[in-house]
């Protein structure tokens, strides 16, 4: 765990220390104008006992940066799992926002997010419709690997999300998070066009 945050850390650090970076000189980062593409796929496999799930959720994303610093940023997202008890569950979301991005022109910058998002999730053998609506502020670092691609990733940050079932008597489920758990750290690539 140690090596862990000492890790982000030092990446933290080499962040601030390449400020002085100029887009002009090394021809990489964000500036004004800048459209990206990215995206998240994954894949679970989960077993209970003699239950055992599959799921896969592919959300890809695009980004434009208005100024320097700001960027608008959107995104849709389709789930799909399965159990061996043959319950599907499909799922259709997408979610818009704004990203901050401090040292956006150098290899390496920090971000933070606003996006609220909406998902809609059936199941089909029992033919519930679950609406899920949610605000997200998540923390971003990134870093490029050429003028091109990036590593990015997120985590830590305040949600807030709003989940209720289409059902007679259902009664939503609000959930707030605050914090950073260094055990659900997403990793994506971007694509800067």
């Amino acid at each position: 765990m140690k090596k862990i945050i000492l890790t982000v850390a030092a990446v933290f650090a080499l962040s601030f220390a390449n400020a002085q970076d100029k887009k002009e000189g090394s021809g990489e980062g964000f500036g004004k104008g800048d459209i990206y593409l990215t995206g998240t796929v994954n894949f679970m496999n989960e077993k209970q006992g003699d239950l055992k799930s599959d799921g896969l959720t592919i959300a890809p994303g695009i980004g434009y940066f208005l100024t320097e610093n700001l960027a608008l940023v959107g995104s849709l997202e389709y789930s799909s799992s399965k159990n061996t008890a043959e319950v599907k569950t499909t799922g259709f979301g997408l979610s818009a926002g704004v990203k901050y991005f401090w040292t956006p022109a150098s290899k390496f910058s920090l971000s933070l997010g606003g996006q609220l998002s909406y998902m809609t999730e059936k199941e089909d053998a029992f033919d519930v419709k679950t609406n899920t609506i949610g605000l997200n502020v998540p923390v971003g670092l990134h870093y490029f690997v050429s003028d091109s691609f990036a590593i990015t990733t997120e985590w830590a940050g305040l949600s807030y999300t709003s989940e209720k079932a289409d059902t007679t008597g259902a009664e939503a489920t609000n959930t707030i998070k605050l914090g950073g758990d260094l055990s659900t750290i997403t990793l994506g690539l971007i694509y800067k066009l």
